[in-house]
């Protein structure tokens, strides 16, 4: 499908669901949505059983984070469409309080999705028959695909040989164990090293 028709199905679907599509964009040949996150399931009902556009297959449900908005999250979705031969990604801001209805009701396959994106983002959806975290530890603290996330994370996991299980311990940066590689140009090291004869004098 070309840009115009990308365009011209875009303007269709937001003058159908006013109020809950706001704005459409097309870029690279892919058509994006901008909705509301309350009205989501309003938005997939319609993009599932209307003919002119048939969006019955969910590809993913993800977010992604941008820790300086107010409304920190884009959470996206993707569908195909077998009838058109086309893809339509959607997008609903959302920040760390606001609860996204479940789409699960019409896509069940949606299920790991949310699972997944609560988990690693925060993402709240309402109306999950089991928002758990899927991919992390049971008590992990935090969402790791958030940006403001530490590298490091907050706590430390490792096998205790006395107490015989797993513990959880903060996580904590020993500087003994940090090793200076002094033979490395990068550590920038004030005497001379092996080769620093063949530069010639320095000037």
């Amino acid at each position: 499908m070309d840009d115009g028709r990308l365009d011209a199905l875009g303007q269709t679907i937001v003058g159908a669901l006013a109020g809950a599509a706001i704005d459409h964009k097309v870029a690279f040949n892919q058509l994006t949505v901008t909705v509301q996150a309350g009205k989501i399931v309003d938005v997939v009902k319609f993009l599932r059983d209307d003919p002119g556009c048939r969006f019955v297959s969910l590809i993913d449900v993800t977010a992604v984070d941008y820790p300086g908005r107010e409304k920190r999250f884009d959470v996206i979705y993707h569908f195909l469409s077998p009838t058109l031969n086309e893809r339509i990604r959607l997008r609903a801001e959302a920040d760390e309080t606001t609860q996204v209805p479940s789409i699960i009701e019409e896509f069940p396959g949606a299920d790991w999705f949310e699972r997944e994106t609560y988990d690693l983002y925060g993402v709240i959806f309402t109306g999950h028959p089991d928002m758990r975290r899927l991919l992390t530890d049971y008590g992990f603290d935090g969402h790791p695909l958030r940006k403001d996330f530490p590298l490091t994370g907050f706590v430390e996991v490792r096998y205790d040989d006395q107490e015989k299980r797993v513990v959880y311990e903060p996580v904590r940066l020993n500087q003994e164990f940090r090793k200076f590689d002094f033979l490395s140009p990068w550590e920038g090291a004030d005497y001379p090293l092996p080769g620093d004869e063949k530069a010639g004098p320095k000037v």
